[in-house]
C-alpha cells in the first residue's frame, strides 16, 4: 500500500483527484472529524487538485439537512460541522469540484447542505474517465446482492415518498427511529456471514459491463482486485478489469500515545502525461 503523506511531500503537483468513502463522521468521534479536517487541509495545499469524491457514508447517520441548515448563527458557530463546511467552501473556491454520493447511512443527505459549500450531489452509479479508462463509481452496498433483507430495506428507504414522510417528523422522533433501526441492523449483521455482506461476483460483472474499472467502499475491505470478465453467451474470458475498494476511517490504538486515524483512499496522479490511479494509506495522529 502506498503512503499518502509520501505522495504529498514528493509529488504534490501531480495529484489530480482524491476519492474517499466510509468516514462515518459524528460528534461522538472527534478523532475522525479532526482527521477529515486534516485531509481537507492537505487538499487545499495541492495546486492541481480538481476533484474530491466522497463515495457515501460520509456521516455515521444523517437525519435531514435541516438539522444543520435551520440552526441560528450562534448554534452554527459552535457546531462540529462548521469547520468542515468552511474548509470545503475554501476548497471549492480554490477550483476543486466536490462530488458527494449517498451511502447506506447518509442517504438523506440533500442538496441544501451540499450547496453551502458548492458541492454536487451525484447519483450512483456515476461514470468518469481517468485518462483513457472508463471508471464506474458507487458506494458499494448495491453490489451486496446476497444480503436480500438489506436490499429490500435499501429499496424501500430510497423511495422519495418514504423519505418525505420521515423528514416531516420532528428531529427528536427521527433520532428515536434511527436509533432503533441501527440497533436492529447491528443485531441482524451479527448473525450474517461475512460472505453475505461482501459484494456478489455477478453484480460486479454486471457493474463492469460499461467500464474498465470499478471504485467503491462500503464493505470495509480495502484492496485492489483483478476481475476476469466473461461474455454472457459463451462464458469465455473476455478481458481483465479492476475493482478498487476504499477503506473505512478508523481510530487505531485509541487512548494511547500512538493513537491515530487510518484510512485507505484513492488518488489519481498525472506525471509527464501519464495518468495513474492508486490506493494510498492515509494516517493522522490523534492529538
Amino acid at each position: 500500500m502506498l503512503d499518502f503523506n509520501h505522495l504529498l511531500t514528493t509529488r504534490p503537483h501531480s495529484v489530480q483527484q482524491i476519492l474517499i468513502s466510509d468516514l462515518h463522521l459524528s460528534a461522538d468521534e472527534p478523532a475522525l472529524v479532526q482527521a477529515f479536517l486534516a485531509l481537507l487541509d492537505d487538499c487545499l495545499a495541492l495546486p492541481a487538485l480538481s476533484q474530491l469524491y466522497i463515495l457515501g457514508d460520509w456521516f455515521e447517520v444523517w437525519l435531514g439537512d435541516d438539522m444543520y441548515t435551520e440552526l441560528d448563527d450562534d448554534a452554527k458557530a459552535a457546531h462540529w460541522l462548521t469547520p468542515m463546511v468552511k474548509r470545503l467552501k475554501a476548497l471549492r473556491v480554490a477550483g476543486c469540484d466536490i462530488l458527494v454520493m449517498h451511502g447506506n447511512r447518509d442517504f438523506l443527505l440533500g442538496r441544501p447542505f451540499c450547496h453551502l459549500f458548492g458541492a454536487r450531489l451525484i447519483a450512483e452509479p456515476f461514470y468518469n474517465d481517468i485518462g483513457d479508462t472508463v471508471v464506474r463509481l458507487e458506494h458499494g452496498d448495491a453490489l451486496c446482492t446476497d444480503d436480500v433483507k438489506y436490499q429490500w430495506f435499501r429499496k424501500v428507504t430510497r423511495k422519495p415518498l418514504v423519505q418525505w414522510y420521515f423528514l416531516k417528523k420532528p428531529i427528536t422522533k427521527r433520532h428515536d427511529i434511527a436509533d432503533k433501526m441501527r440497533a436492529k441492523s447491528k443485531q441482524q449483521n451479527a448473525q450474517k456471514s461475512a460472505a453475505i455482506m461482501d459484494v456478489n461476483n455477478d453484480a460486479v460483472q454486471q457493474a463492469l459491463q460499461n467500464a474498465a474499472l470499478l471504485i467503491h467502499g462500503h464493505t470495509h475491505r480495502p484492496a485492489k482486485h483483478e476481475v476476469k470478465t466473461t461474455t454472457s453467451a459463451e462464458h469465455v474470458l473476455s478481458e481483465h478489469k479492476w475493482r478498487y475498494v476504499l477503506g473505512d476511517w478508523r481510530v487505531i490504538d485509541a487512548g494511547s500515545k500512538r493513537a491515530q486515524v487510518q484510512a485507505v483512499i484513492a488518488a489519481v496522479t498525472e506525471d509527464a502525461g501519464s495518468t495513474a490511479l492508486d490506493l494510498y494509506q492515509f494516517c493522522h495522529r490523534v492529538r
